[in-house]
């Protein structure tokens, strides 16, 4: 201790030159400035020391030889050749032979600085080396230098150790090769979707030109494919992808604004490109190019592969389609539908557009998949799509969601395959707000007071649109997407027209929600690809997903409907009783007769067959009424007969077996014994401010799909209706005249609402 002054005064500070007092505290935590200026020279040291280390060790690797590159193989479940795919479309071109808009669009894109910066962004670096390091998902920030090197010397993995490969390797790349050389490389390596690598084939393939050709709109687009290639290929996208590639391309020419490499003049008066049609390559003629393109469309949405992996190729991939079903039902197709046409002579028939899928009930496997015609003469996969009505054929889903929840009438009836409806054409929902919905039956039929069961039978559109209400609108959508749709399915909203079937569902979709109703309401993702190796190795597939989305005695009791609408009196799925086995299914038509379905199963094998109205060229929505000779369009005539002729060919051999029936015993078609669910007044209440759904419903899908049913007089609305109505009501006192059920081998037509027959032709 420091001795004391004397009297008791302070101690006298330290005389110059001796050491200052130790630190005490916490500011022994604080480093000195000595310190840190050390620690900082050393971590720069060793950090250039590293870096140049890296730079010594990291060669430059042979770039990848393309013209090597493999093919995939593409098998059915049983091994036997599907398809060879995978070779290299890509024609190399100089910098010079590049429009300079398109140039602008990819630096747009991909690198704005460019031209202005080194071969790496560091910032951009440090937050995906994080991303990837903390295991969160592995994320971009790479110059176009560094693409160019993964395109060119590389592989697509996204791992740490690659991208700091990938480093060095364009540092070293960056001082060799000039910024055009590297701008070239780029845009010659890099994949654009429809098998094209490069800018130059981009250009043939999306515009039948050359690459010095391409304009700022084209070359935005394909500057916007560079993101996701299929997902953006409008031309074969889903509603979601077309508009995520037009969000890109909008964001590319804002940017290209900028930059000042495009007026905002000239920004202002472009509009979106249209692009060509896809061409299949090679090798994929007929059903081969549908199936690689579901079983890609497959392994890249459930990411599995991407495009580019798959371009490159080395692939096998084994689907879990049957050959010998997929033969039955190309057949069923050709019999009964292409063999009719004449389109020649009868330009309808041009139109006509098959799509169909069959599937394992009890596996989700598809074993077999039309898409159309000839992939290579068209190339949108109709058993894909997403945008053609499923009219009736969502009336099933209804169904489901009024007997899993327990729904009531709006007189709180617990709904039943007995409730009684009122079946009046035009006659407004009960229980809504707002201005009333009121859809018109087929040919503005009316039928009275009739069951849910006859209802369905005959497809009633008014009956069905009191159910939806009665059930819930929203709880009717949810059960939608508990069966197995899509959530983002277009048009999937709860609104007045949802059990009339206003969503456009792929004809995969709906097939999966019948599998399952098949399936005890057990259902199971759709899944296409059994097995895949790459260069001899097994490469992980998700496992198909179950979940128990209803009751097993609602879908036995829904299936048991169904079964009503094929063999019941009347039915509009009465050809299906030509399969001569236990039979479910349902009908559908939609609103202009752009669109004819027949969804239905037997107990071992569910099949969903669609036909589409599409204008050659344009590609728009057009009527199918006429085609084949057939005034008018339904889904019990081509699409039932599809149907029938292909599943008696699948089933041909295997035993027949029955459907489990539901607690109470299969619904019957008997005439109603109990009060009508829900009778409207003379006049419709004064509208609720509250906006109600229904009102503001635009398109009804219509279902003309009845063989004999007999529709009652239009009754005169009282306020009290009888207590135990019949089909048949009391007729007014001009009633008009029942009309005669129609001959068994007639078809309805549809559409206007003609109820006159046509026969069908038999050659």
């Amino acid at each position: 201790m420091p001795r004391s002054a004397p009297n008791g005064s302070r101690p006298r500070p330290p005389k110059p030159g001796r050491s200052r007092p130790r630190r005490t505290g916490w500011r022994r935590l604080i480093p000195t400035w000595r310190f840190t200026l050390v620690g900082t020279l050393v971590c720069t040291v060793l950090g250039v020391g590293l870096f140049a280390l890296g730079l010594l060790l990291v060669k430059v690797p042979d770039a990848h030889a393309q013209a090597t590159a493999q093919s995939n193989t593409w098998l059915y479940q049983d091994g036997t050749l599907l398809a060879r795919t995978g070779q290299t479309n890509r024609q190399t071109v100089g910098l010079d032979k590049i429009s300079q808009d398109a140039q602008h669009a990819a630096l747009a894109a991909e690198d704005r600085n460019f031209y202005h910066e080194g071969a790496v962004n560091l910032k951009g670096l440090t937050r995906a080396a994080f991303a990837t390091a903390t295991g969160g998902s592995t994320q971009g920030g790479s110059t176009i230098t560094q693409q160019y090197v993964k395109n060119t010397y590389l592989n697509q993995k996204q791992t740490v150790a690659r991208k700091v490969k990938e480093l060095f390797i364009a540092v070293k790349v960056d001082a060799t090769e000039t910024k055009d050389e590297v701008l070239a490389g780029y845009l010659n390596t890099s994949y654009y979707g429809r098998g094209a690598y490069g800018i130059q084939a981009a250009a043939q393939a999306y515009y039948g030109i050359d690459a010095t050709q391409l304009n700022a709109a084209q070359g935005a687009y394909l500057a916007a494919l560079l993101n996701a290639p299929s997902a953006y290929d409008v031309s074969t996208a889903t509603p979601t992808g077309k508009q995520n590639a037009t969000n890109r391309w909008n964001y590319v020419l804002d940017a290209m604004v900028q930059e000042n490499w495009l007026s905002a003049t000239d920004r202002a008066a472009i509009t979106f490109p249209e692009v060509k049609e896809p061409k299949s390559a090679p090798g994929l003629a007929g059903q081969a190019g549908y199936l690689v393109n579901a079983a890609t469309d497959y392994l890249t949405a459930h990411n599995v592969l991407t495009d580019a992996q798959l371009a490159q190729g080395g692939y096998t991939i084994k689907l879990t389609v049957d050959p010998k079903r997929q033969q039955d039902l190309d057949a069923a197709v050709r019999g009964q539908l292409t063999d009719r046409l004449k389109p020649d002579s009868r330009p309808v028939d041009a139109a006509a557009q098959a799509g169909a899928v069959s599937l394992d009930p009890k596996t989700g496997a598809v074993v077999a998949l039309y898409g159309g015609q000839d992939a290579t003469k068209h190339w949108i996969d109709n058993a894909t799509r997403q945008d053609y009505q499923a009219g009736s054929t969502f009336k099933a889903i209804a169904l489901a969601a009024a007997l899993e929840s327990g729904a009531e009438t709006q007189s709180g009836q617990t709904i039943t395959p007995q409730t009684v409806y009122d079946g009046r054409s035009n006659r407004p929902v009960v229980g809504g707000r707002g201005k009333p919905y009121a859809p018109p039956n087929d040919g503005n039929k009316s039928y009275g007071q009739i069951t849910l069961q006859q209802a369905t039978d005959w497809s009633v559109n008014s009956a069905f649109a009191q159910l939806a209400q009665d059930t819930g609108l929203e709880k009717v959508r949810e059960t939608a997407v508990a069966l197995g749709l899509p959530a983002a399915t277009p048009g999937l909203e709860a609104n007045g027209s949802i059990a009339l079937g206003s969503s456009t569902p792929s004809v995969l979709d709906m097939a999966g929600v019948y599998a399952t109703l098949d399936n005890g309401g057990k259902q199971i993702t759709p899944w296409l690809v059994k097995s895949l190796e790459h260069e001899g190795e097994n490469v992980a597939l998700p496992a198909p997903k179950t979940t128990q989305a209803i009751s097993e005695e609602t879908a036995r009791t829904v299936t048991s409907m169904l079964q009503g609408v094929v063999s019941d009196p009347g039915g509009t799925g009465y050809r299906a009783k030509e399969l001569d086995r236990p039979a479910a299914g349902k009908t559908g038509t939609t609103d202009g007769l752009r669109s004819v379905w027949f969804a239905g199963y037997t107990p071992e094998l569910v099949t969903t067959v669609a036909l589409f109205g599409q204008e050659p060229g344009s590609g728009k929505h057009v009527s199918l009424d006429g085609t084949g000779g057939v005034a008018g369009a339904a889904g019990g005539n081509f699409p039932a007969r599809i149907w029938t002729a292909y599943m008696s060919a699948a089933l041909d051999g295997q035993p027949v077996a029955d459907f489990p029936e539901p607690k109470g015993g299969r619904s019957s078609a008997a005439e109603p014994s109990s009060t009508p669910s829900s009778t409207p007044s003379d006049s419709p209440s004064a509208p609720s401010s509250a906006p109600w759904t229904p009102a503001e419903q635009s398109s009804t899908p219509a279902d003309p799909d009845r063989s004999s049913p007999t529709p009652t007089p239009t009754p005169t609305p009282t306020p009290k209706p009888k207590p135990t109505p019949t089909p048949t009501p009391t007729p007014t006192p001009k009633p008009k005249p029942t009309p005669t059920p129609p001959d068994p081998s007639r078809e309805p037509t549809s559409g206007g609402g003609a109820a006159s027959q046509q026969a069908v032709p038999t050659g």
